[in-house]
């Protein structure tokens, strides 16, 4: 039975109780101002929201592109949101669906839902949005969760809220994807995010942003910012414990379920972050989270939040920790194409994190150990596919819908990326490899990075640095 989650965005072009007075004005991003409530009955969360839009391409805009991933979730989808590999450990009741609903946007023209998959609110402005210009919208809609233990839905033990709201497209609306059930096609520019969210006293909120929390009649009101943020994301339960440490001055926070070591795994996402931040570039933020929730596989990473599955055996966590921390610089600080090119930033925070664990020997892994245990898979991986398919296929370069499924991605974009950058650093050495991805970060951060900005920096160091690049993404190497 699917159950109802009514988003209201508020459909006058007044903000909701925190306003966007907090939003930045010294640079061109959008802001998005967000006020929600969660009925744990009816498992429905209403609220307003209000979109500042900015113009930052050249041209004029007649109409404006919002992606609308939760329709991904819904009966008769094209793109379903969970591969035939985790359906049964996702769906915990059988088949669960959701959706959204757009039933109002204020401060336009006119509306409809498009895309190849209802993936896509195109608004009709009232007159054209020229470059540099900003415009006020108010929305509203319905989103309805699956019981489903993933990135969007009412899980066994938490309620996780992420890619509920229409977002801009990224580019002005130039790059519209569809939902993919590998890997992660969420691409967008960063915006600054207010949200106030209220649900019942017994509830605990990991999010993205700094807040705080305040308690009345018997409900929890959390009042959340979030600036320079590609993506916001929430996740709230009954069962939370926490713990907390402090990571150079950064509070780390770990919100469990049943943990037998919290303090470990904390201590990992901590002394990833510290090294990470010495070693390419400062931390952007002033606080992360780790969330232990329902999640099918291993991880997955939001801007200041990373959620890891409760299903994982201890000699996994440091990986996943490692790997998903990794990713608030390599998607979160530095953005790519995500659908396109989802190597540039899994093959990076595969890279990181082995470098980590090799810095780290008390977690029992060493780089060695990582970049092997790549190749054997990937060697294993190839063996099988070049029997099996049509022609092996081993291009890094294209999108998650052109994969055949969880195993070749996860080849092909993981350890085939880890191997990638392992090349580079026996080229190029320590020193200039992580000079390049200090450049990479510091030229790049709170951009979408396009893949030939990180082998420019590479081929900066070393004449065939470009070459390596070139034979591993178009798949002409042998490993």
């Amino acid at each position: 039975m699917k159950k109802i989650i009514c988003l209201a965005l508020c459909g006058a072009l007044a903000v909701g109780a925190l306003g966007l007075s907090a939003c930045s004005k010294e640079l061109p991003r959008n802001c998005y101002s967000m006020t929600l409530e969660y009925s744990s009955e009816t498992r429905t969360l209403t609220g307003d929201m209000t979109a500042q839009i900015v113009n930052t391409t050249e041209n004029a805009c007649e109409t404006l592109s919002f992606q609308l991933w939760a329709n991904a979730y819904r009966e008769g989808a094209k793109y379903a949101p969970v591969s035939e590999l985790f359906t049964a450990a996702a769906y915990y009741q059988g088949a669960s669906y959701g959706g959204i609903e757009v039933t109002g946007v204020a401060g336009a023209q006119g509306f409809r839902v498009a895309g190849e998959d209802a993936n896509i609110l195109e608004v009709t402005l009232t007159e054209p949005l020229y470059p540099g210009e900003q415009v006020t919208l108010g929305m509203q809609f319905c989103v309805t969760l699956a019981q489903v233990n993933h990135r969007l839905g009412v899980g066994e033990n938490a309620v996780t809220l992420t890619g509920f709201y229409p977002v801009l497209c990224s580019c002005g609306g130039t790059q519209e994807h569809v939902y993919a059930d590998l890997g992660d096609p969420f691409v967008s520019e960063c915006a600054d995010y207010e949200v106030t969210l209220t649900l019942p006293e017994s509830y605990t909120l990991a999010y993205t942003g700094e807040g705080e929390r305040t308690v009345s009649d018997g409900k929890a009101t959390y009042h959340v910012r979030a600036e320079n943020v590609r993506d916001v994301a929430m996740v709230c339960s009954e069962k939370f414990k926490t713990v907390e440490m402090q990571a150079d001055g950064v509070p780390v926070t770990y919100y469990y379920l049943d943990d037998s070591s919290p303090e470990r795994t904390l201590a990992v996402a901590a002394e990833s972050l510290s090294y990470y931040s010495e070693s390419f570039t400062d931390y952007a933020y002033g606080q992360y989270a780790v969330v232990e929730t329902d999640f099918p596989y291993g991880g997955m990473e939001y801007p200041m939040l990373s959620m890891i599955a409760n299903d994982l055996r201890a000699e996994e966590v440091p990986l996943v920790v490692a790997h998903e921390t990794a990713h608030q610089w390599w998607y979160a600080m530095v953005g790519s194409d995500q659908f396109c090119e989802s190597w540039q930033d899994e093959g990076l925070a595969e890279f990181s994190a082995a470098l980590f664990l090799d810095d780290h020997p008390d977690y029992g892994r060493t780089y060695e150990q990582c970049v092997a245990d790549s190749e054997e898979a990937y060697r294993a991986f190839f063996s099988v596919w070049s029997q099996i398919s049509d022609g092996e296929q081993t291009s890094m370069r294209r999108p998650l819908t052109e994969f055949a499924g969880e195993y070749e991605y996860r080849n092909v974009v993981y350890d085939k990326g880890l191997i990638l950058f392992d090349r580079l650093y026996d080229l190029l050495g320590k020193e200039k490899t992580l000079s390049a991805l200090r450049e990479y970060a510091r030229e790049y951060t709170g951009k979408i990075a396009p893949p030939e900005a990180l082998v420019a920096c590479f081929a900066s160091r070393g004449n065939y640095a470009e070459g390596v690049f070139d034979s591993f993404l178009e798949g002409t190497c042998v490993i």
